[in-house]
């Protein structure tokens, strides 16, 4: 296993730097320029403007800005914002728990909803159950976040009432935060209401981040086990007689659980690109609505840093999903 490890970590590695190779060349390939933009309607004098690029070290070659960053990098050091002047790791970690909780619901939705419906579709086949959740499946993953969440929005807000719009938790309530996760927060402030309104305001844009997540899982799922299925080894459990259940869940639903795994831990990433529609048009205060907001200002520490964190984050989820694939099926840890 160890050894396992060792190889997943070598890939890792050179995967990184080439993320930081990209974050860095992607925001200077956008317009404007970040000094100007500072400067706003008062404008800059010339003068003024080649001190401030000289001062950011804009006016140096590409390259020369490029290997700087890296040796910034390497000391732990993800730069300050030219905006806030606050470092970029401590602005991250601030806004990442409002990210990380509702991408965790997000995902609990999908993986709670989405394997169980793919589990009875694949065993009721064509049924109209089946049918039902498959087209379900392609209408969630064919919808458009911002226009979904534009819907729920309109409806259960704007016309039931039911569920606030914006933020994380409702003005009436102020306490200082201990962990960053709101729900935990609420709990131990210990004022009354304030888990119910942190949960109610969490509700839409976590089952908006989770459709698409969900329509994948469900479909995978479904496809996983209509594969495991139709093999020699399942037919024998059932020739010799044992029950539906545990034919599906002993011998089948092991072996399809590797590709679903696969699917989750590839969702981690499609979550966090949601995450910046679903928090922009929520106003969720994370991770997402920072870094559209640090674009349009051409804020290029927070946009740099703010890549290379989210990079890194899938990276070890992705590295989690491979130690679990050699858990399940210790071959893969011999056959990789």
């Amino acid at each position: 296993m160890l050894t396992f490890l060792l190889k997943k970590l070598g890939v890792l590695v050179p995967t990184f730097f080439g993320v930081t190779l990209v974050a860095f060349v992607f925001i200077r390939m956008l317009p404007g320029d970040p000094v100007l933009l500072m400067a706003g309607e008062r404008g800059m004098s010339e003068e003024r403007h080649a001190k401030m690029m000289k001062q950011f070290g804009y006016d140096r070659p590409i390259y020369e800005q490029y290997f700087s960053y890296l040796g910034d990098l390497v000391q732990g050091d993800l730069g300050t914002s030219i905006i806030t002047k606050k470092p970029v790791f401590k602005e991250f970690m601030t806004l990442f728990p409002a990210t990380v909780e509702l991408s965790l619901c997000a995902i609990i939705i999908a993986v709670f909803l989405g394997l169980p419906a793919g589990m009875v579709a694949a065993t009721r086949r064509g049924s109209a159950f089946d049918h039902t959740v498959m087209t379900g499946a392609l209408t969630g993953y064919s919808m458009p976040i911002f226009w979904w969440g534009l819907l729920l929005i309109i409806l259960f807000s704007g016309i039931l009432g039911w569920t606030p719009v914006s933020g994380r938790i409702s003005l009436f309530f102020f306490f200082e935060p201990v962990t960053g996760f709101m729900l935990i927060d609420s709990l131990l402030s210990g004022q009354e209401g304030a888990f119910i309104s942190a949960m109610s305001h969490l509700i839409l844009p976590s089952v908006v981040l989770a459709t698409i997540p969900l329509a994948v899982i469900a479909r995978q799922t479904r496809s996983a086990m209509l594969e495991v299925l139709g093999e020699d080894y399942v037919r024998t459990a059932r020739a010799k007689g044992l029950g539906a259940f545990r034919v599906i869940g002993l011998h089948t639903l092991r072996n399809a659980m590797i590709p679903v795994i696969t699917v989750i831990g590839l969702q981690v990433g499609v979550l966090f690109a949601g995450a910046i529609l679903t928090e922009t048009i929520f106003s969720w205060p994370g991770i997402g609505k920072w870094m559209v907001d640090s674009i349009f200002r051409r804020d290029y520490p927070s946009v740099q840093g703010g890549l290379l964190m989210i990079a890194a984050v899938v990276m070890i989820v992705n590295l989690f999903v491979d130690l679990m694939y050699g858990l399940i099926n210790p071959q893969i840890r011999h056959t990789d």
